[in-house]
């Protein structure tokens, strides 16, 4: 059996294993086999002779760091890094278990699948081969998996950077989710989505005050009535729109291959040429804000005194300072805005050495590949690292079927992944962390 073959079965255990651990993250502190995943992904290190250690905030929450040394100490480290926790799963709305990672129409099925236990499985399965042939790298390499991604990572990315900021300290750029996927135009141009630049995120809590009273009673100053008000603003409120450099070189690109011209006062024309990716792209021309849950009441006679929504609010880089104040000029002074979750927006170059191993490893598997920058309309725990100039970029690559829509798998029911696209992950990967 060759390195390949011995590569690809191995991407694919692991995939497995990793989404047989149901490690659930439901937020405020509650979660499923964190510690577990964390124990499974430590054995494999320690048996490649990685030393690593298991740390997090306690013994569930946990979270795997190791450090693999270069042979060039005048190079700066990078970071490898992955997440190790999932979303929620709506049983009864899956055809498929969703944590027997079972293999069917040649797909693996499972939550995870792409967010993100196949990249997980594409890092640890490179270090496998590439350790076992005696391979030692350049750059010094830290590796990091991490436990509660999904909920912001307070209790996660960090929790460890400011615990053990000597993992970091000495690198300068961090590679992990979401990026290096690739979507084919439907004139069969082949474009591969490398993760440049993230918005910033705020988690919002809204709350308006009222009279509580009777439900029979004419109340004026309804509580729920106040808040849906404001809701009812924030969601027909159109933000600006502002073209960063990450996205406007990907439509450029995208306009170019059908032969036309990006016209950035008309972006909208082309972002509806990238078809199911037309979605995420659009997020990423403005600011958003999506109310996602509401709370009031507690009988269905009494007007409530208080009442309370969440807000999914993303935020382009460069307006941190002025997104919250616009949030609250739009939703008026009698609502109470409260950002329970606030972290940076960010952006790295697309011109950089580690991108063109990217595109090197990338071509190499798929010699049509049409490698551009894109911005991701949510978050990664490159924004934990980023306190220390680290610079953030999304790459677990995979080939993918054309009529797959990719991002809708994520947090999607029915999450899946094909085996072919994780056997050229785990291939493009090997290839790129073996030039480090």
């Amino acid at each position: 059996m060759n390195y390949t073959d011995e590569l690809e079965n191995t991407v694919v255990q692991y995939c497995q294993d990793l989404i047989r651990i149901d490690t659930t993250n439901f937020g405020r502190n509650e979660s499923n086999g964190e510690d577990k995943a964390a124990e499974y992904v430590a054995k494999i290190l320690s048996g490649l002779n990685i030393e690593n250690q298991i740390v997090g905030p306690d013994s569930k929450r946990s979270s795997v760091l190791a450090r693999i040394a270069g042979t060039d100490s005048s190079l700066p480290g990078i970071v490898l890094h992955g997440h190790l926790d999932v979303v929620p799963v709506e049983k009864d709305k899956w055809t498929k278990p969703a944590f027997e990672a079972l293999i069917e129409q040649d797909q693996i099925w499972g939550r995870g699948a792409v967010d993100m236990k196949n990249g997980n499985s594409m890092i640890l399965a490179s270090l496998h081969e590439l350790i076992n042939q005696g391979w030692k790298p350049k750059r010094d390499i830290s590796l990091a998996f991490f436990a509660d991604e999904e909920a912001g990572g307070a209790l996660g990315s960090h929790f460890v950077t400011k615990k053990y900021p000597e993992y970091f300290e000495n690198a300068s750029e961090a590679v992990g989710e979401v990026g290096g996927f690739s979507h084919t135009l439907s004139n069969g141009v082949r474009l591969y989505l490398i993760e440049t630049a993230q918005k910033g995120i705020a988690w919002m809590k809204l709350s308006s005050k009222g009279t509580a009273g009777h439900g029979s009673m004419v109340n004026d100053n309804n509580a729920i009535s106040i808040l849906a008000k404001a809701i009812n603003n924030l969601v027909n409120h159109k933000f600006p729109i502002t073209i960063k450099d990450s996205v406007r070189q990907l439509l450029e690109e995208t306009a170019t291959a059908y032969g036309t011209k990006f016209d950035q006062n008309d972006p909208e024309k082309i972002v509806a040429m990238l078809g199911t990716l037309s979605k995420l792209v659009s997020a990423t021309l403005s600011d958003t804000a999506n109310p996602t849950m509401l709370k009031a009441g507690y009988k269905v006679n009494v007007i409530p005194g208080q009442a309370e929504a969440y807000i999914d609010g993303r935020f382009l880089p460069g307006n941190a300072d002025n997104f919250m104040s616009e949030i609250r000029k739009i939703v008026g002074d009698e609502i109470s805005v409260e950002a329970e979750t606030f972290d940076v927006a960010l952006e790295a170059p697309f011109k950089a050495d580690t991108v063109d191993l990217m595109i090197q490893s990338l071509s190499a598997e798929d010699p049509g590949a049409k490698v551009v920058p894109y911005m991701l309309s949510g978050g990664t725990d490159a924004k934990a690292m980023s306190k220390f100039g680290i610079k953030g970029y999304g790459f677990t690559p995979l080939l993918l079927p054309n009529d797959l829509d990719f991002t809708s798998l994520f947090h999607g029911h029915d999450e899946r992944i094909p085996v072919s696209s994780l056997k050229f992950g785990a291939r493009t990967m090997y290839r790129f962390i073996k030039e480090l």
